[in-house]
């Protein structure tokens, strides 16, 4: 199984008072969403489900992308790691699945699943992360495939 994971481009800041939720790219986010989403359309393969938090910025940066997604609940800020994977069906599902949320969960993710500390892997903004589930010698492993910043595409 393949789990690609893409944080959400940069958004306009948190101001107290303010929806978190309803926070939009900025001009920069944008970019960055665009950048990613060319490098993804090219290398996504066919029958990729893509599954989207309910978030404003995560909704504008799966725009970018031009392919049908879902918004799921479960992806919200606040998701966890139990959640997540249980949504995309981790390790079984039979297509890849493109997550696009947030930061910690996603950084969690990778952490759990590469067996790192949670605290060591920090996603950038706009950045995806490319896992593969596979057996060796009777042994699951996940690896990297790719991991990708909009600032270097």
């Amino acid at each position: 199984m393949d789990l690609i994971l893409w944080r959400h481009a940069e958004a306009q800041e948190w101001v107290e008072g303010c929806n978190d939720m309803e926070r939009p790219l900025t001009q920069r986010g944008e970019k960055q969403a665009l950048r990613m989403a060319k490098w993804l359309d090219r290398q996504l393969p066919e029958g990729t489900r893509i599954l989207v938090s309910p978030a404003c910025r995560a909704e504008q940066t799966a725009l970018a992308l031009s392919r049908k997604y879902k918004v799921r609940p479960e992806l919200a800020p606040e998701a966890s790691v139990a959640q997540l994977l249980e949504l995309v069906n981790w390790p079984v599902a039979r297509h890849p699945v493109l997550v696009i949320g947030h930061q910690p969960v996603l950084g969690q993710v990778v952490a759990q699943l590469m067996r790192l500390h949670a605290s060591e892997c920090v996603i950038r903004k706009g950045a995806v992360w490319w896992l593969r589930y596979r057996e060796r010698d009777e042994q699951p492993q996940t690896v990297v495939l790719a991991v990708q910043s909009p600032e270097v595409i």
